[in-house]
């Protein structure tokens, strides 16, 4: 402050019987007595309590403009002091520190709107993220079905939650009984959902020891083709069955498996029996099939007759052959026998006259035939030479046709 400012005879004056007087733009006010010294002296005492006014407005300026005060509260300490300045008991420029005042009404003002649109927008985004996390939480309780990861994240919105400050009590109860009733129904549809899968994977467990009994049952039979397909069943109907807990879901099909195994194991050691079996009767007949191929029917028609139906008393003394392997082989052996047949009926034919009993037996008749007519001529006797004549022709003819077959 300067001198002009300092001095309080400027704006103040004591009376003769000690009142003293503060000087405003409006007039004189008594603002107390003094009694106890010079009129130079009550002054300065009066100055001093105005000089007090003066730090703490300069106090209240310095702290409104480094922003560390709160505006709001700034501006109840100005309106105080502004208020109180009519009725001040002391001496000094009180026209100058209303205007002061004034200016920093004006400042404070502003700083306290700006300040409280700061909350309101701070406020209004808070307001909007809870909005948002509960929006979230809501849309999970009704439609999420990854249980694990949406009760994960529920938990991760409480957290958050926990963090976002700045909303209205009011406002803030109502967003946390929407969140908490999200909550509240994820959790009871999520449990339903596990007491449904429990009881689903009891009845899947049910049926699975159900087909598990059934295949057990068959893993003994020998009825290969019937229970294999009903094996085959089986397994389709454990595929289309739901899943039983994990545990019960790997034990049950441990058995499963094992009695099919079993099953399918015996059947192809069986089969596999029964192949070789087939397969040494089918090296049996194709070896008998190259013995009488190799038979020379044209040497000795008689002793190819006989080796063939040796071999073939043995072929059909083999056993079963593999399916489709009999047909070409038959026709084969009966080719053979078709050549046999043919060796022996050419062979028939081509015996010789002289070899045949029958031809024989038919020349000697005709020799005592003519024996007969040439006794018969020497007789002379003509009813014996025609009777020995047509004897003779009758066995010459029965002796040509004879010589001509053969």
């Amino acid at each position: 402050m300067g001198m002009s400012e300092s001095d309080p005879t400027r704006f103040g004056r004591v009376d003769a019987d000690g009142t003293v007087y503060v000087k405003t733009a409006a007039g004189e006010r008594a603002v107390g007595s003094w009694q106890a010294g010079t009129p130079e002296e009550g002054l300065a005492h009066y100055a001093r309590r105005y000089t007090d006014l003066v730090i703490e407005v300069d106090l209240l300026e310095a702290r409104l403009g480094s922003g560390a005060a709160d505006a709001g509260s700034t501006l109840t300490s100005i309106k105080r002091l502004r208020g109180g300045l009519d009725t001040a008991a002391v001496v000094g420029d009180l026209d100058g520190l209303a205007s002061r005042l004034d200016k920093l009404t004006t400042t404070a003002e502003e700083r306290a709107g700006a300040a409280k649109a700061e909350r309101e927008a701070a406020r209004a985004e808070a307001v909007a993220r809870k909005n948002a996390l509960v929006e979230e939480a809501e849309h999970i309780a009704a439609e999420s079905t990854g249980w694990k990861t949406a009760g994960d994240r529920l938990k991760e919105i409480l957290d958050e939650w926990k963090t976002i400050r700045g909303v209205d009590k009011k406002t803030d109860s109502e967003l946390w009984k929407r969140y908490a009733a999200a909550r509240d129904a994820f959790a009871r549809r999520r449990g339903a959902h596990f007491a449904s899968l429990d009881q689903t994977r009891k009845q899947a467990q049910t049926r699975k020891e159900e087909l598990v009994a059934e295949a057990e049952s068959l893993s003994d039979s020998s009825e290969w083709n019937a229970t294999a397909d009903r094996l085959k069943q089986l397994m389709g109907e454990w595929k289309a069955a739901p899943r039983a807990s994990k545990e019960s879901e790997q034990r049950l099909w441990e058995r499963f498996r094992a009695a099919q195994d079993a099953f399918f194991s015996r059947r192809s050691e069986t089969f596999s029996a029964r192949d070789a079996e087939l397969k040494g009767n089918l090296e049996r007949k194709q070896a008998l099939l190259a013995e009488a191929e190799q038979i020379d029917v044209d040497a000795d028609p008689k002793a190819a007759q006989q080796k063939f139906r040796e071999i073939q008393g043995q072929w059909h003394d083999v056993g079963r052959l593999p399916r489709d392997a009999g047909g070409g082989l038959d026709r084969r052996l009966r080719a053979v026998e078709d050549k046999v047949k043919s060796a022996m009926d050419a062979a028939w034919r081509r015996t010789a006259p002289q070899d045949n009993p029958l031809l024989a037996q038919m020349r000697e008749q005709v020799a005592e035939a003519e024996q007969r007519l040439a006794r018969a001529q020497a007789a002379g006797d003509q009813r014996r030479i025609k009777e020995a004549e047509q004897a003779l022709e009758s066995k010459r003819r029965f002796l040509a046709l004879a010589e001509h077959a053969g």
